[in-house]
């Protein structure tokens, strides 16, 4: 019979090459991923007529579909971290004991925030910048989505699990299949069955359906060497509390995206209508798949970071994140440099109304400005989560987006006489700060983590 065996050898494969199988595989998943939304809001911004209503009244449930994501890194990035790190120390079995009980842990959360959300929704949505022109097309949307909640969390929230163990092109595999279904059913729901936002939404869910069916399948297969087992199912917080205490910083650096997004939301409402909120909502998409890119080229050195952490590989560690940072430095700089110099380019490919382009195109502008530094966040910031610096992940992950960028946002007009440009500017401001901060704290406590380990290792030894 023959061996299972991971796709790469986080310990000992060149880690250039390493890192391109591991990275490609991710950004491709993370672009792959941010298409589930995005191409909604293409398709939903071009409903003849009232596209421009309804791709705003798509916006105002941003928040809360990030909230739902934010949930599923909460638990699957913090458990899909700390079992890489036990699989490198040699534990298979508390490996896996984290990977059982994170899977309960979703479901748990699945059910819980589909009844609360669902409750809540309406009032909600006004606070996140809804009027009385767009609440009905963001209700359409997010009624149909909460219903799918318990498929994203286990699509997104187990598949951490599987890019962890170095199988990356099954983890790529998860979200390609859900993002064709999903591309597939939207023109086919929302025009060819005339359902709308909502076509999208069951469009959506039915795709994060598929994929969930996946990465249940491969869990329970025969190549994982994580695998799902009745007796890890029951919840066990000695488990959990140091995969949550790991997972609360990727947790916080999206789920803030939705305060961030409030944020913005109710101000543009006061000082621009729903062509301002509507502009957010293309150039928050825009930036988006942008992000997800940089955060997966970050992602993809993750495990070997980790593997390597607990194996006492510790020039490997340093190598790898060197690469990472170059890698994610250019990046950011040649998509800065895009976005700046073709943002028409970009804001086509979601409405074509004259008055929604408009504005659109200078606000992308100032809002992408910062980008080039988003490379040195992301590089720094999942290095850090990949090392279980848990206090430290969760300071630079509340440092951009809640102690600068949301006060900025509710600062800035006071400052600045044309107050939708105020509101923009606080997006590049936040991100240059954020990233100059988690630069310089990096470069300064990572040899000191290295050493740290370097000599829990020796007494290990003695």
């Amino acid at each position: 019979m023959c061996k299972a065996k991971r796709e790469n050898d986080l310990g000992r494969d060149p880690i250039g090459r390493l890192l391109l199988r591991l990275a490609v595989p991710t950004v491709t998943a993370q672009l792959v991923n941010a298409l589930y939304n995005i191409v909604d809001r293409m398709y939903i911004g071009h409903i003849e007529g009232v596209g421009d209503l309804a791709l705003t009244g798509l916006g105002v449930c941003f928040p809360v579909i990030m909230f739902v994501s934010a949930l599923s890194a909460l638990v699957g990035m913090g458990g899909g971290s700390r079992a890489v790190v036990r699989m490198g120390a040699g534990d298979p079995e508390g490996a896996n004991a984290i990977l059982g009980n994170c899977a309960t842990l979703l479901v748990v959360l699945s059910v819980v925030f589909t009844i609360l959300l669902q409750l809540v929704k309406e009032p909600m949505l006004y606070l996140f910048g809804a009027t009385d022109n767009t609440i009905g097309y963001a209700l359409d949307y997010l009624t149909i989505y909460l219903w799918g909640t318990i498929f994203v969390e286990i699509s997104l929230g187990l598949n951490f699990f599987i890019t962890a163990q170095g199988f990356s092109t099954v983890g790529m595999a998860t979200v390609l299949i859900g993002a064709v279904i999903n591309i597939v059913l939207d023109p086919i729901l929302i025009f060819g069955f005339n359902m709308g936002v909502q076509g999208a939404a069951l469009a959506t869910i039915t795709a994060q359906a598929v994929s969930a069916v996946w990465v249940v399948w491969f869990l329970l297969g025969k190549r994982t060497k994580l695998r799902l087992q009745r007796r890890f199912a029951r919840l066990d917080w000695k488990v959990l509390a140091p995969v949550l205490a790991l997972g609360v910083s990727p947790f916080i650096m999206q789920s803030t995206e939705s305060l961030v997004n409030i944020a913005f939301n109710s101000s543009l409402k006061a000082y621009g209508g729903d062509p301002a909120v509507g502009a957010m909502t293309i150039c928050s998409s825009i930036m988006q798949v942008f992000y997800l890119l940089f955060q997966g080229l970050s992602q993809g050195g993750q495990p070997i970071v980790g593997y390597n952490y607990g194996a006492g590989n510790l020039d490997r560690v340093k190598k790898t994140f060197r690469l990472v940072f170059t890698c994610s430095l250019i990046f950011s700089t040649l998509s800065c440099l895009a976005i700046e110099l073709f943002p028409g380019m970009f804001v086509a490919m979601f409405n074509d109304k004259p008055e929604l382009v408009e504005i659109a195109v200078w606000t992308l502008r100032v809002y992408a400005a910062g980008m080039f530094m988003l490379g040195v966040q992301n590089a720094c910031q999942q290095t850090f989560v990949a090392l279980g610096q848990a206090k430290i992940s969760l300071f630079l992950a509340l440092l951009r987006k809640i102690i600068l960028l949301i006060p900025f946002v509710f600062i800035l007009p006071h400052f600045i006489a044309n107050q939708v440009l105020a509101v923009f500017l606080a997006e590049p401001a936040a991100d240059i700060l954020a990233a100059l901060t988690t630069g310089g704290m990096f470069f300064w406590r990572f040899p000191r983590i290295l050493r740290e380990r370097e000599n829990e290792l020796k007494k290990q030894s003695a």
